[in-house]
């Protein structure tokens, strides 16, 4: 919609809006947070607030207010829990099955060497789905099920084990 340089935006308000007490106890019992904030807003603009001031209160933008009550103009109260226009996000890096196999296999040694280093697991994690993981990524999800990467303990060069031993029998 086009305005004018001086022109005002016509003012926009709920049609046959439902009793400010029904909206209420439909922004009360929502569990969706989504949900939940529109139902706030139209109740909001049903007891007289302008929209500015949801926006504010909401800590929404004016923007947001007006797409929730051109949304209740068009759709109805059916509108408002419809969750298709939500943002799900990208699906994860490892399908629920390759978690699994992944969890089972950190269980177990290494079969190469005892040791599930992060190369290791980015290396595993790159053959079962077939491109490369970097082992940042990799060692994200070995910390998201609840595993740690194992490093032997430092050893000196050129330290003599002989010597070793006889220090560990004079300390105690």
């Amino acid at each position: 919609m086009q305005l004018a340089k001086h022109q005002r935006r016509p003012r926009l308000e709920l049609k046959n809006p439902p009793h400010p007490d029904n909206l209420h106890a439909l922004y009360r019992d929502a569990q969706d947070p989504v949900e939940r904030a529109r139902w706030h807003a139209l109740w909001l603009l049903a007891t007289g607030h302008s929209i500015p001031e949801v926006a504010k209160t909401l800590g929404y933008s004016q923007r947001w207010v007006r797409t929730v009550v051109h949304r209740y103009n068009q759709g109805g109260m059916e509108a408002m829990t419809d969750l298709r226009h939500r943002n799900r996000g990208k699906p994860p890096l490892l399908p629920p099955e390759v978690q699994e196999a992944f969890r089972q296999a950190l269980s177990a040694p290494h079969p190469r060497d005892g040791l599930w280093t992060i190369r290791n697991a980015a290396e595993w994690l790159s053959e079962r789905l077939g491109r490369p993981v970097d082992p940042r990524r990799a060692w994200s999800w070995m910390k998201r099920l609840g595993f740690a990467p194992l490093r032997p303990r430092p050893r000196h060069r050129g330290q003599d084990p002989e010597e070793g031993e006889e220090f560990k029998k004079n300390s105690s």
